[in-house]
């Protein structure tokens, strides 16, 4: 027994592979009594003080420092082993890459907690909602620009040429530009909405026939939630090409609406029909008059045209179901009548036989229905 085990495989002994094993087991199940102190013991004692500070602090360390403790327990198990001059460098640069990584990763995660739990609640008390739309990027941006300092400063601990490393990024950086032109493109025209505010986070907007309300501004695309409910995402690129009517910085939806009375309505009654239309717009909550008329002679009626605004974000085509119904209601009870087309038939004898044939002839009347 004590023979296999002091035989040797690859330059250390079955005993010194047990101990790295051993070593590198261990650290395992302390990474489980790690997780069950800080779900079971630490997490329930901050959850009874006051402050919320503490709770956002271990939620930030404790994936990071059960990482590091991984880290640690590999690398002293591997370094138990018998090694060459470079797989001792090996080891070590490998870890001290993968440490400086968490340490990013902390700060990563800091970064999250205070845009989480600081300026968001105090982007949302604001007036205005530049600061909501700038948080998504700044944050974005602002992990981003860590991880890269922390992926170059991993890269130069583990004993890696940082400055021919750079070199390279820069020429690589040219050809992935021109290969991810359209990425570019979008990022540009990011900073374009940020830039001119053709609308902002809540607005109702319509582009490339998609009608909805922006939910998100992002660097390189905009969510837009269509008016049937699911998400469009729209290219930043497509905001500097495409025509965008924001709906919500103008004055409504216009409709115009026509309504066609028959050619024996009397003067007062015409006035009258327009005083109804006023006082029907006038109460619905989600309209807003644009101009009332006597809009003129048409062929077989008598033709008022209404225009009005549907405010709010409200959908044009119930509001135009509740007015119409209320113009039907209103009208009928005012004894107006709406034009409808008909047809009346004059019967010319040909001659006086009592045989002749009688040819019939039609006229139309001057009655129709309304225009919509």
């Amino acid at each position: 027994m004590l023979g296999f085990i002091n035989e040797q495989y690859y330059g250390n002994t079955v005993a010194e592979w047990l101990t790295a094993g051993g070593i590198v087991l261990g650290t395992f199940i302390g990474i489980k009594i790690v997780y069950f102190i800080f779900s079971r013991v630490v997490r329930r004692v901050t959850a009874k003080t006051k402050t919320r500070l503490d709770d956002v602090l271990v939620d930030v360390v404790e994936s990071p420092v059960v990482a590091a403790i991984s880290i640690g327990g590999i690398w002293i198990g591997v370094r138990t082993l018998n090694l060459s001059s470079a797989g001792v460098k090996l080891v070590d640069g490998a870890s001290l890459f993968c440490v400086v990584l968490c340490v990013t990763w902390v700060f990563s995660r800091i970064i999250d907690a205070i845009f989480q739990e600081i300026l968001a609640p105090l982007a949302a008390k604001t007036e205005t909602d530049l600061d909501d739309q700038l948080l998504p990027v700044a944050r974005k941006g602002g992990k981003l620009v860590l991880w890269t300092l922390g992926t170059i400063v991993a890269l130069n601990n583990a004993g890696y040429d940082v400055g021919a490393v750079l070199a390279g990024l820069g020429i690589g950086g040219i050809a992935l530009a021109m290969a991810a032109k359209d990425t570019v493109a979008n990022v540009f025209g990011g900073v374009t909405v940020f830039a001119d505010r053709p609308f902002k986070v809540h607005d109702r907007i319509i582009i490339d026939g998609y009608e909805g309300f922006v939910r998100e501004i992002g660097i390189r695309t905009t969510r837009i939630q269509t008016l049937d409910g699911p998400i469009v995402i729209i290219p930043n690129s497509r905001f500097s090409e495409a025509e965008v009517s924001n709906v919500t910085i103008a004055d409504g939806l216009r409709v115009d609406l026509v309504v066609g009375l028959t050619y024996d309505t009397t003067h007062e009654q015409m006035l009258r029909a327009q005083e109804l239309l006023k006082e029907i717009l006038e109460a619905h909550a989600d309209t807003e008059i644009w101009d009332i008329g006597f809009e003129g002679f048409g062929d077989f009626s008598l033709n008022i045209k209404a225009a009005y605004y549907v405010k709010g974000e409200r959908r044009p085509l119930p509001v135009k179901g509740e007015i119409n119904m209320a113009v039907l209601e209103k009208f009928n009870a005012e004894g107006l009548d709406f034009a409808f087309p008909t047809q009346t038939l004059h019967m010319a004898s040909s001659g006086d036989d009592d045989d002749a044939k009688s040819t019939p002839k039609s006229r139309v009347t001057p009655r129709a229905q309304p225009r919509a």
